[in-house]
């Protein structure tokens, strides 16, 4: 009986020895891409600790004496910087649950700062901005800048800070009248949670190094990676080539 050749070509089932070699250089380069990827991945956790920023390490300080309401004027002015460096984070807040749990932790411990005498005139202020902020046509407005200044130029001596900081131009947008006579207790025991994830930070000497200006574990993922392939692509080329001259099957010109 004649045999019938069977001319179909499978990556996993070669019938030659140029297929088999094709195939056998692949998984080869692509164990490797893989390796490159995946065990860098492995090593970064394996290595990785969590290491808190600084206002993370002044929270754990006065948060015990915070959150048991004998807190000093000096802790209190250190919790609300520590709370306002999250609230700075706010592109990255996207709960708003968890904003409001930081709005009302700042609020209530301002209001803890300002003198008895003048907690009504503060709470009256800070409501009649918020009435202009949900107004205003422009960010320009000139009684809606005066009211920002005031409520800056009221806080700023207060919590140590220059009025032209970052953290002094933010207070107008993060306190809220509403939230200012009471820290709630439910937001009191969220709030270190919502610290830690904004304020810790996994980190290892793959985070920390530079390397070429670039943190090492981004230049190995953003640039290594790319030219890695790129070599891995040729190295398939030249080999490909060789086995083809090697068995005889490469074109004549």
């Amino acid at each position: 009986m004649e045999k019938k050749n069977d001319y179909r070509i499978s990556f996993f089932k070669p019938t030659t020895a140029l297929s088999r070699t094709n195939r056998n250089l692949v998984i080869l380069l692509v164990i490797i891409w893989a390796v490159a990827i995946f065990g860098f991945q492995i090593l970064l956790r394996v290595m990785q600790k969590p290491v808190p920023e600084s206002s993370m390490k002044t929270f754990e300080k006065v948060w015990s004496n915070i959150e048991q309401g004998i807190a000093t004027q000096e802790e209190k002015v250190d919790f609300t910087n520590s709370v306002l460096s999250v609230l700075g984070k706010s592109v990255l807040i996207s709960d708003p649950a968890s904003r409001l749990v930081l709005i009302n932790a700042v609020s209530s411990t301002i209001y803890g700062l300002i003198p008895e005498e003048a907690k009504e005139t503060f709470l009256t202020e800070v409501a009649n901005f918020e009435k202009k902020k949900e107004n205003i046509q422009s960010l320009q407005d000139n009684d809606y800048l005066k009211a920002k200044a005031n409520i800056i130029n009221r806080l700023a001596p207060l919590l140590n800070l220059e009025p032209y900081s970052l953290k002094a131009k933010l207070l107008p947008l993060v306190i809220s009248a509403s939230e200012m006579e009471i820290f709630k207790p439910d937001n009191k025991e969220k709030l270190p949670d919502i610290m830690k994830l904004y304020l810790v930070h996994n980190r290892s000497i793959l985070t920390d190094t530079n390397f070429l200006g670039f943190p090492f574990h981004y230049f190995y993922t953003a640039i290594f990676l790319l030219i890695m392939f790129v070599v891995l692509c040729w190295i398939y080329c030249f080999l490909i080539d060789r086995v083809h001259s090697k068995l005889g099957t490469d074109e004549k010109s």
